[in-house]
């Protein structure tokens, strides 16, 4: 009998990526709708020392395959060693990051274990009510048909943007085992550490051999431009067509330096050419889950609300009171971004500099 969730903890360097551990945080969440444990699988080399920080951010379990073969992500040694753990230990669920090594991974697996796999998960539910929640604050379907919905139906319900993220579709896949999904960073959230919290952990021999490798990676170059990830920041301020170009964003530069945030885009500024790829919000960019996000001249498709719809508090700045992101914003400030933004920026510099008088 399948059971339990199992998080394919993503490390690069030795170093656990973040959306692993938001994916654990997930897991503990869909775990206590289900009754079963959160499994966490490590893999790559002299690894095990990363495996007691998982179970303090909520793994009950932790699968560790400790191989030289394993030391840099290739695609056949890590896919073996899933494939290994999942006809073995055969779990009910299996989430993946949709980072690019989870992307490479995750359809190979459901592949060799013939099962299905929904990419881009931005929603993961096994509580029907809690889903029925969500279609009544999220969609036009009528309160007859969200209460036709099987109650008793425990199946994983995985929501992701589909038709170039005009709809939100749900995804279940009743028929196979596991269900498996990958999740975007950013997108879940980052769950507390406990550093009381213990866990079991135990080594597994999946197999591995160096003749596993198909590929042999002569040389890792890294990136060295420093730059700040936008999933990081607390504070953002985003903009979109209409800033006009790419000298639209001085002012928001100026106005994210004055709130100590960064900036961000909708995709126009990138498909433009007016900012870089790595600051681009929504389907096609990064997910962001700030405390504070200012969109200035976005009208809000829904592919870019897809990837900042969870921030804390939104602000929008628009001459257009009808759009789309007027109506998600907390706040919303009807006019040119190009007056509005600078005055901002002066506001604040003006009310720092009197509390320091003060």
């Amino acid at each position: 009998m399948c059971k339990d969730i199992y998080v394919i903890v993503e490390q690069r360097n030795g170093v656990v990526q973040k959306v692993s551990y938001e994916l654990i945080g997930e897991a503990g969440k869909l775990a206590a709708d289900s009754g079963e444990e959160v499994v966490a699988v490590l893999m790559g080399y002299n690894i095990a020392g990363r495996a007691e920080t998982l179970c303090q951010y909520g793994a009950s379990r932790v699968l560790v395959i400790d191989h030289p073969v394993l030391e840099q992500y290739t695609t056949e040694p890590y896919v073996k060693a899933v494939e290994y753990v999942i006809r073995n230990y055969e779990p009910n669920i299996v989430l993946f990051g949709a980072s690019s090594i989870g992307r490479d991974m995750a359809p190979r697996v459901a592949g060799r274990i013939h099962t299905g796999l929904t990419a881009d998960c931005t929603r993961l539910d096994i509580s029907v009510e809690k889903y029925q929640d969500y279609l009544r604050a999220t969609t036009t379907f009528t309160e007859d048909v969200i209460a036709k919905l099987d109650t008793e139906d425990r199946s994983l319900k995985m929501t992701r943007p589909a038709f170039g993220g005009n709809i939100m579709a749900t995804i279940v896949c009743r028929d196979y085992r596991p269900q498996m999904a990958t999740v975007r960073p950013g997108v879940m959230e980052m769950p507390e550490k406990d550093t009381a919290r213990k866990g079991e952990i135990i080594m597994v021999d999946a197999g591995l051999t160096m003749d596993d490798r198909n590929v042999e990676i002569l040389e890792v170059v890294p990136n060295d431009k420093k730059e700040v990830d936008i999933t990081d920041a607390k504070i953002l301020v985003s903009g979109g067509r209409g800033v006009g170009g790419p000298e639209g964003y001085e002012p928001l530069k100026e106005l994210a330096k004055e709130l100590g945030g960064e900036v961000s885009s909708s995709r126009i500024g990138v498909d433009s050419g007016w900012i870089d790829k790595s600051r681009q919000v929504g389907q096609t960019g990064k997910t962001v889950r700030p405390n504070l996000y200012l969109a200035c001249g976005i009208s809000g498709a829904i592919q870019h609300l897809a990837g900042m719809e969870s921030s804390e508090y939104i602000i929008a700045i628009n001459k257009d009171a009808t759009c789309p992101m007027m109506k998600l914003a907390d706040l919303g400030i009807v006019g040119d971004l190009h007056v509005i933004v600078p005055k901002l920026a002066e506001a604040i510099r003006a009310y720092r500099a009197e509390q320091k008088v003060s």
